[in-house]
C-alpha cells in the first residue's frame, strides 16, 4: 500500500466570492480518487462568513458567561448565536454548533484573518464540501472527494489536531465489524475514523502558522463513494454519549 500527500501551491489569500474549486484546479493536476483537504478558514472567507465584534449586541446570558471567563461579552454572544447547545461553560467554553460539531467557542477563529475580523465555520460544511467538490469535478472531469477541516483539541491529551467538519463523496467511518484479525478473531466494535485520520495527516502539511498552505491533496487511497456521505455519520447520538452526560455535570453540580 502507498499514499502520498502534497500541498497545493500558489493559493492566494482568499476573499469573499472567490472560486476555491477553480483556484485549486488551476494549481494542481487532480486525478481520479484524489482526496482534497481544505482548511475551513478559506471556505468561510470565500462564503463571506467574516464578522466583527462591533456589530454584535450581547445579551444577559453572554454577559454572565463572559464575566466567568473575563472576556468580551460580544464574543460570547457570537459563540451562543452559532450554537445549539452549551456543554461546558467553565473553565472551557465547549459547545455544539448548529450543524452538530462539538468544539471550543463554536470554532470561531481569529488566526489567518484580517485584523478586526473573526471567521466562522461554514454554515453547512457538508454542503460547502459538496459545492466545491462538484465544481472541481466539472472543471477536471475527475472523480474526487473533499474533506473540510478544522483543528480541535482532544480530551485527555495536550495539543490540537486536524478533524473533519464537512465531507463530499467519502464516508467518515470505515466499519471493520465482522472482519477477521491476523489470528482469525472476528472484530466486534472497531470503527475507524478515516476522515479525521486524513484531516490530521493533512494538517501536518498545512501547519498552524503563516505557512499559507490551506489545501492538501492526498493520493493513493481509493475511498471515494458514489453514495451520499455526511460528516454527521460519525457524530455519536446524544443518548449514547456518556462523555456528554458527564460534561453537563460541570455546569450543574
Amino acid at each position: 500500500m502507498k499514499m502520498e500527500a502534497f500541498t497545493v501551491e500558489n493559493v492566494p489569500l482568499i476573499r469573499a466570492g472567490d472560486d476555491i474549486a477553480a483556484i485549486i484546479c488551476e494549481n494542481a493536476q487532480l486525478m481520479d480518487n484524489d482526496i482534497i483537504i481544505i482548511a475551513s478558514t478559506i471556505v468561510a472567507k470565500a462564503e463571506g462568513r467574516m464578522f466583527r465584534l462591533e456589530d454584535i449586541v450581547p445579551g444577559d446570558e453572554a454577559g454572565r458567561i463572559a464575566h466567568e471567563h473575563q472576556t468580551d461579552p460580544r464574543f460570547v454572544q457570537a459563540v451562543l448565536d452559532r450554537s445549539r447547545d452549551v456543554l461546558v461553560e467553565w473553565p472551557i467554553f465547549l459547545v455544539e454548533t448548529k450543524h452538530g460539531h462539538v468544539c471550543i467557542k463554536a470554532g470561531i477563529d481569529a488566526s489567518n484573518v484580517d485584523s478586526g475580523f473573526l471567521a466562522d465555520l461554514p454554515e453547512d460544511p457538508d454542503l460547502s464540501a459538496a459545492n466545491i467538490g462538484k465544481r472541481m469535478e466539472e472543471i477536471t472531469g475527475r472523480k474526487i472527494s473533499v474533506i473540510i477541516t478544522d483543528t480541535n483539541g482532544r480530551a485527555f491529551k495536550i495539543g490540537q489536531t486536524g478533524v473533519a467538519v464537512g465531507l463530499y463523496r467519502i464516508h467518515p467511518i470505515r466499519n471493520w465489524k465482522g472482519k477477521k484479525d491476523l489470528f482469525g478473531n472476528i472484530l466486534q466494535i472497531t470503527e475507524e475514523s478515516i476522515a479525521d485520520e486524513i484531516a490530521g495527516a493533512a494538517n501536518l502539511l498545512m501547519g498552524e502558522g503563516d505557512g499559507g498552505y490551506p489545501v492538501v491533496v492526498l493520493r493513493g487511497l481509493e475511498m471515494r463513494s458514489d453514495d451520499p456521505a455526511s460528516v454527521k455519520e460519525m457524530y455519536r447520538e446524544s443518548g449514547q454519549d456518556i462523555i456528554r452526560k458527564g460534561l453537563r455535570s460541570l455546569n450543574h453540580p
